[in-house]
């Protein structure tokens, strides 16, 4: 999705790609251990359905005023799609950001209210993601 080399090495594959998220954002551990012990005997967690959790919980903390780890979490996400393998790319850019768009998630709060905390690449990603639902412009 990023167009980079799939061989280049990476830091994050969807077995580590949690760890710094529950550094920067402790307060998301119970969710992310029930989700882990309900998906333990499959082969691959559904990282989409984890960053759909995520983007519930960063909603539900931009709605209650609690942004004071937002930079944190956006740090991580940011090392998810420079850093993560193809999986961890596009369930982040896919999974997390796309729902982070989706108005009818947000009650008293609007999409755009993330952007002061995204990072280069996920603002790339962020106007991509946006320009493919307004007008169909492909994302890659």
């Amino acid at each position: 999705m990023t167009g980079e080399n799939e061989a280049a090495d990476f830091a994050f594959d969807g077995s580590n790609m949690f760890e710094p998220l529950m550094a920067a954002d402790p307060s998301f551990r119970g969710q992310w251990d029930r989700f882990h012990d309900e998906w333990r005997d499959e082969a691959e967690e559904p990282l989409y359905l984890a960053l759909s959790e995520l983007a519930l919980h960063l909603i539900h903390h931009l709605e209650a005023g609690k942004t004071d780890r937002f930079s944190d979490i956006f740090d991580v996400v940011e090392r998810w799609i420079v850093e993560g393998n193809r999986h961890v790319r596009e369930a982040a850019i896919v999974g997390l950001l796309e729902d982070l768009q989706n108005p009818s998630l947000h009650r008293s709060t609007h999409p755009d209210h993330f952007k002061p905390w995204l990072r280069p690449q996920s603002a790339f990603w962020w106007a991509k993601l946006y320009a493919f639902w307004s007008d169909g412009t492909p994302l890659v």
